[in-house]
């Protein structure tokens, strides 16, 4: 049988209403146009039917012979590394990560910028009292990531000598890390880097001073590693 008689013998049968195994049909070859040829589709009574519909999870689809889900599997988040921290503590940790304007550098480690004008008088490493409500986030983030490694790292602005920004820069850090301490008590790695790793420019274009600048430069970072991170390790 050619393909053309086949397609005539399933048309004929259509048009029959009848539906019957193609060696049971007599084929009939004809000259003339098929066009004109009635044809209709026959809906098989025992096929499976399939339908759209809500199934628990949007996009499933099911079907009424062979049911099934069409949904993405649960997967654990990787925005600030959520998948490291306790379920019951996920909440938490996005407010504060919010809060604290936490920052993900693209070797995945989480950063906590604090202001050191916020945390310490001009020229000085003792925290201020008001310290104290910025430190208390920072310590309940770092609950969230008990395993992690963290680095605690103090910034200066331009002003000053290198030789004495790292040092004033590192007993801040030192301070900070000292309140950030829990029980039992966790290992920070501290650096001073002093005016060496600015986030703003100290002077405009024209070479005046910047003190908008100089603010965003005199801070204290609290870097939450990755865990395969080695503690100490430069962000």
């Amino acid at each position: 049988m050619t393909r053309g008689a086949h397609v005539l013998a399933v048309l004929w049968c259509a048009g029959t209403g009848l539906v019957a195994p193609a060696s049971a049909l007599t084929v009939e070859r004809v000259a003339r146009s098929l066009k004109d040829v009635p044809s209709s589709f026959v809906r098989v009574a025992d096929a499976p039917r399939t339908e759209f519909r809500k199934a628990g999870v949007a996009g499933a689809l099911a079907s009424s012979a062979t049911p099934s889900q069409l949904g993405s599997a649960a997967a654990p988040s990787t925005v600030f590394r959520l998948a490291e921290v306790p379920p019951a503590r996920v909440a938490v940790t996005r407010e504060l990560l919010d809060t604290l304007q936490a920052r993900q550098t693209e070797q995945q480690a989480i950063v906590i910028d604090l202001p050191a004008d916020v945390l310490f008088d001009f020229d000085k490493a003792e925290l201020r009292p008001d310290a104290r409500a910025s430190l208390e986030k920072a310590a309940e983030l770092l609950r969230s990531y008990p395993e992690a490694p963290v680095t605690i790292n103090g910034h200066s602005d331009g002003k000053g000598t290198d030789a004495y920004n790292e040092v004033l820069s590192k007993r801040r850090a030192q301070a900070v890390a000292a309140r950030l301490q829990g029980e039992p008590a966790r290992a920070f790695a501290v650096h001073g880097f002093g005016k060496q790793r600015p986030l703003a420019s100290n002077t405009r274009p024209d070479g005046s001073d910047d003190p908008d600048g100089r603010q965003r430069n005199r801070r204290v970072e609290i870097i939450i590693q990755p865990p395969t991170a080695v503690a100490g390790k430069k962000s």
